[in-house]
């Protein structure tokens, strides 16, 4: 069994950070790929930012370029969102997520494990 626990969400103002964690246990990382997704009220689950966790491959969604980054420390089996310069619209649920794969894949449905979610509000 593989567990994902999200921790670092929270209120803040436009302008300001916050960075996000995912611990993950129960089996070996080598080979998984894994992700940052957010949802907000009424849209679609969307894959902010992924990471493999071999060569350390990134992606970020136009929208949050410049802006998040992704980065994993393998020893410690965890993956952060640094989310910087944060707008009112990044407000959502943000979820971690495991694929066993060596791709970087955007469909939520393709993701084998989940956290349980964070939220993340930027007032205005």
């Amino acid at each position: 069994q593989v567990q994902l626990v999200e921790s670092g969400g929270g209120l803040v103002q436009a302008g300001g950070s916050l960075r996000l964690s995912c611990a993950a246990s129960g089996r070996t990382f080598s080979t998984y790929t894994m992700g940052w997704f957010r949802q907000a009220p009424g849209k679609e689950r969307e894959l902010v930012a992924g990471i493999t966790w071999i060569g350390g491959t990134t992606y970020t969604v136009d929208s949050v370029k410049g802006r998040f980054t992704i980065s994993r420390d393998n020893a410690k089996k965890t993956v952060y969102l640094q989310m910087n310069s944060l707008k009112p619209e990044d407000t959502a649920v943000y979820y971690c997520a495991a694929r066993a794969g060596p791709t970087i894949v955007t469909e939520p449905n393709r993701y084998d494990y989940w956290g349980q979610g964070t939220q993340v509000t930027v007032s205005s």
